[in-house]
């Protein structure tokens, strides 16, 4: 299959970009990111640069995939990374265009390489246990009713990719936040510090995201399927705290 792919270029965060023409003739049964692998090879063959992008697992896990393709973060497919697209699930889109996450708070570092730290830094903020540890418990000590620890797991999947910001017209952080909130106060253990909320929102507005204006369009791009259901636990733990 013949594709006529538009690919973003920019050297850096203040470089200008722009997209870059080319051709490549794919597999059907090649993944995403095995066609540009095949798209770099041909580039280094004819002595130019290849395309920057993220990876690591390609197995769907750890979402550094972060392409928005078509307009859409990791593809058409939903619940599914960038890593899990097929070519012949484009192979009626002949002609691709394949970007970067769009937000201020995710800089260029090159191609479709964005900078996603300002995730680690707003976990930083508030996503731990403010006690004493000294050695484990035992196991038992503190038992945990199989439905909280559903919905706390349910929201511990996130894998922080971003695609949340990349789709919101805000670039909001919220789902994320929400999710890491969800995932440690819903946890009898992380009860104890009720400012994480506050705490990890306050760290986003200082990264540079936006605020969330309930467009859901994060809970349809989200690989994982959050739900924004944890934006209304959030509020209501930030509610009760005053």
């Amino acid at each position: 299959m013949i594709f006529k792919l538009n690919i973003w270029r920019q050297n850096g965060p203040q470089a200008e970009g722009f997209f870059e023409a080319h051709e490549v003739d794919a597999s059907e049964d090649s993944s995403f990111l095995e066609m540009l692998d095949a798209l770099n090879e041909n580039l280094i063959l004819a002595d130019k640069e290849p395309v920057a992008f993220d990876f690591d697992c390609r197995e769907g896990i750890c979402g550094s995939c972060n392409l928005v393709i078509n307009g859409t973060p990791h593809g058409k497919h939903r619940a599914t990374t960038t890593c899990q697209q097929y070519m012949r699930d484009y192979k009626q889109d002949k002609e691709l265009w394949i970007e970067p996450w769009r937000a201020t708070a995710f800089p260029v570092i090159k191609d479709l390489i964005v900078d996603r730290s300002a995730f680690d830094r707003i976990i930083q903020s508030g996503g731990y246990i403010p006690i004493r540890t000294g050695s484990a418990c035992e196991a038992n000590t503190l038992p945990v009713e199989k439905e909280v620890a559903d919905q706390a797991f349910d929201a511990a999947t996130c894998i922080g990719c971003g695609a949340c910001v990349a789709v919101c017209p805000n670039a909001s952080a919220t789902l994320f936040v929400a999710a890491k909130v969800a995932h440690l106060s819903t946890l009898p253990q992380g009860q104890l510090d009720q400012a994480r909320p506050a705490k990890l929102l306050e760290a986003m507005e200082e990264e540079g995201f936006g605020s969330c204006s309930n467009y859901r369009e994060c809970e349809r791009v989200c690989p994982k399927e959050i739900k924004v259901s944890t934006i209304t636990k959030m509020n209501r733990l930030l509610y009760r705290r005053g």
